[in-house]
């Protein structure tokens, strides 16, 4: 009996981890709600009374409606909450027009229910809702502005569609990243295989998540961000995924099979939410990058704690 007892408890041991693995990251936002910032959902409870009043038929009814309408305000106020930069909020754009504000407010009122409402023995109901932070919200928050961004692989810059010397002084248009010649591996500082996406390991740091991050380098560069992304794929999948693990991290779809790892030097930013990368790790993104598009279909996570 002991045995199977000692045998059970081993067993726990080793399934709490893998379960909180699992997990990816997840930020609690006070008692009523989270984000998964690994999946881009927002998730709220609210909690709706019976109203004595109504016939007992009635009763149950009403309390989840109410509950409904307490899990969309809690919600709206985690939304508000989430940084959209490394100086802003989602509050803040939602501020700065009604047409945001519109868009956003649509998409949380139409949040789905999780689950089955939770009855409790006071009459109360609980319900959990949950919305994409990706599509719509995404559309409506993020700048128009996309693109434009150089490679620094210190090279020749490249057209990236027909690989050709992009003239000297011709403008860069919006949404277009161009690329450069590639230095010699031994010169640029990284290996010949494929890379398939990039994992920035930010733990201890302090780093804090949001929709619209950038990796700079030591002389505040911007390796990558709105620059080097195509603003499709940021409002599908979001700029950057976030993660607690660098080994789960690389077995996500958006950055494997080959990602590159690279030690975050420090967070920086009012919100915390920007990385910065030695001068030696930008240069391999930046080469690596030249010859795969990751950076473009957003296939970036964060570690962080």
């Amino acid at each position: 009996m002991l045995s199977v007892k000692r045998g059970i408890f081993v067993l726990l041991i080793i399934a709490l981890p893998m379960a909180l693995l699992g997990q990816g990251y997840v930020q609690s936002v006070g008692a009523a709600g989270s984000v998964d910032w690994t999946n881009q959902m927002i998730r709220a409870t609210g909690i709706g009374a019976a109203n004595p009043n109504l016939p007992l038929a009635a009763q149950r009814s009403g309390a989840i409606r109410a509950a409904k309408l307490d899990a969309y305000r809690n919600l709206l106020e985690i939304v508000k909450g989430v940084n959209l930069t490394s100086e802003t909020t989602v509050e803040n754009a939602m501020l700065l027009s009604d047409v945001i504000q519109t868009r956003v407010d649509g998409v949380l009122r139409g949040a789905r229910m999780v689950g089955e409402p939770k009855y409790m023995s006071t009459g109360d109901v609980e319900v959990e809702v949950e919305a994409p932070l990706t599509g719509i919200i995404a559309d409506a928050v993020l700048p128009q502005a996309f693109g434009g961004g150089t490679l620094m692989t210190g090279g020749v810059k490249l057209c990236p569609t027909c690989g050709q010397p992009w003239p000297a002084g011709k403008p860069v248009p919006g949404g277009v990243t161009l690329i450069q010649s590639a230095e010699p591996p031994s010169a640029a500082g990284t290996s010949t295989g494929v890379v398939t996406g990039l994992i920035v390991d930010a733990s201890g740091l302090g780093l804090r998540p949001a929709m619209a991050p950038k990796v700079l380098d030591e002389s505040m560069n911007e390796i990558y961000g709105s620059k080097f992304v195509s603003r499709e794929y940021a409002v599908d999948i979001g700029m950057v995924g976030y993660d607690k693990n660098v080994e789960k991290a690389a077995k996500n779809e958006r950055v494997a099979d080959t990602p590159l790892v690279v030690k975050a030097v420090k967070a920086t930013g009012p919100n915390k939410t920007d990385v910065v990368v030695s001068a030696a790790d930008a240069t391999k993104i930046h080469n690596a990058a030249a010859n795969m598009n990751f950076l473009q279909h957003c296939k970036v996570m964060f570690i962080l704690d």
